[in-house]
């Protein structure tokens, strides 16, 4: 029997992230699967948004986040408070089982869930999402210091991972830094990885067409022998995003005019990228902004030559999943999440600096029969990522977790990545 699930993050964006994208898809998959599925998410005031017949999502009031204003953060105060919003909401609903994609306001919500302190007689099954890395993020916004990663471990250890009944990772690249906290527990908790998905009856090469393809290079400015190079995502910190024009720079002084890069996204680092490519690289960059039509990202994607990825931290990747499913050559970081299924028989892997990106362009435009080998496995991967896969999943992992945390099953059917080690209260293994 299928479970009423509740999803929470703070991680919402109206506009476009990878987690807002899952979740939307997650939320059609309900709609499509007849599975009741609620959301709370941060907004600038109270409101309630019916999605079909089986989803609905609350945005509550929350404020702005100091570190990344483009997002807000759901306080405790919303759901400690006796009549605040949260509360109530979960109240109401009563769901089955509880996800939390947070680990900094939110998994403190999870552990009173998981104790039955919110509601006399009330206990759901209760599931971290992890879908970044803590010590990534600390190190980019915070601090690089010897102390932050022996911090990072220290909170995910004691106020994260004993927090939830179970977690889910979206790959092994964010699933890692679980296994250090996830010794020494007296109660066994599994880690499983599901990744997340493109819409590849969406993304395809069919789309490509020498009228898009001329008006893209009519709109950069260029001539019809530009290879035209994208970039897909948010422009901010986390993302690397310095080396895209260390690349174009490099690209423009070896072989002028050849290319130009377009961007598609926005974010808070867009006036400084902006100023970069004005003052190197000859300009050779357009900016698109957000794109949030998927037809015309669709179009965009089918009808450039070489899709550029530079962060070499990437929880996932949803963007060059979208671009292989698109039969675009990839060139990716050889690290992160993006390997999870990004390969060199599908893709272009390269370490992380100007020089080695470079070099995998020219051999990408140099072998044409090694290009077109590689989108087409390239494709065929992606559609192993569908999205209609990846959320049915999903689903079927929470009935499973849920059976099991409430005893219907000694095991779930779905092996984790790995469970927690034993220990005692002091976090010593045994």
């Amino acid at each position: 029997m299928s479970c009423k699930t509740l999803h929470l993050t703070n991680a919402w964006h109206p506009e476009s992230g990878g987690i807002a994208t899952f979740y939307r898809e997650m939320l059609a998959a309900a709609e499509r699967l007849h599975r009741p599925m609620r959301m709370v998410v941060p907004a600038e005031s109270d409101r309630v948004q019916e999605h079909g017949r089986y989803g609905r999502i609350f945005h509550i009031a929350a404020r702005t986040s100091k570190l990344s204003p483009g997002y807000r953060l759901i306080m405790p105060t919303r759901y400690i408070l006796p009549g605040s919003a949260l509360r109530k909401i979960i109240t109401d609903e009563r769901p089955d089982l509880v996800e939390c994609c947070d680990r900094y306001t939110l998994n403190y919500l999870a552990a009173i869930l998981r104790r039955g302190w919110l509601i006399r007689g009330y206990r759901p099954t209760v599931v971290g999402l992890v879908c970044e890395r803590m010590d990534e993020n600390v190190a980019r916004y915070i601090t690089s210091s010897p102390l932050a990663k022996p911090f990072c471990r220290l909170y995910l250890k004691w106020l994260h991972f004993p927090m939830f009944d179970h977690h889910i990772a979206n790959s092994a690249h964010t699933a890692e830094e679980l296994h250090e906290a996830s010794r020494g527990h007296a109660v066994r908790r599994g880690v499983w990885i599901r990744p997340m998905g493109a819409a590849c009856r969406v993304f395809g090469r069919d789309r490509r067409s020498a009228e898009v393809g001329r008006w893209l290079r009519n709109l950069c400015g260029v001539s019809e022998n530009c290879r035209l190079l994208l970039y897909v995502g948010r422009l901010v910190p986390e993302k690397r995003l310095d080396l895209l024009v260390e690349i174009m720079d490099r690209l423009e002084l070896e072989v002028p005019g050849a290319f130009h890069l377009l961007i598609a996204g926005d974010g808070c680092l867009r006036a400084h990228l902006e100023t970069e490519f004005s003052r190197r690289a000859n300009g050779a960059a357009r900016f698109l902004g957000h794109v949030g039509d998927r037809d015309a990202l669709a179009d965009l994607y089918a009808n450039c030559d070489i899709f550029l990825h530079p962060n070499p931290r990437e929880p996932f990747g949803i963007a060059p999943l979208e671009a292989m499913a698109s039969g675009l050559p990839v060139v990716a970081p050889n690290s992160g999440g993006v390997t999870s299924y990004a390969s060199s028989g599908n893709a272009w892997l390269a370490d992380c600096n100007a020089a080695a990106f470079t070099e995998a362009v020219y051999r990408i435009c140099n072998n044409s029969a090694a290009a077109a080998s590689r989108a087409e496995a390239a494709r065929a991967t992606a559609e192993q990522y569908d999205w209609e896969k990846v959320t049915g999943g999903f689903f079927d992992l929470y009935d499973q977790l849920h059976s099991y945390v409430q005893g219907a099953v000694k095991e779930p059917v779905s092996a984790p990545a790995f469970y927690s080690t034993a220990g005692n209260q002091f976090g010593w293994e045994r």
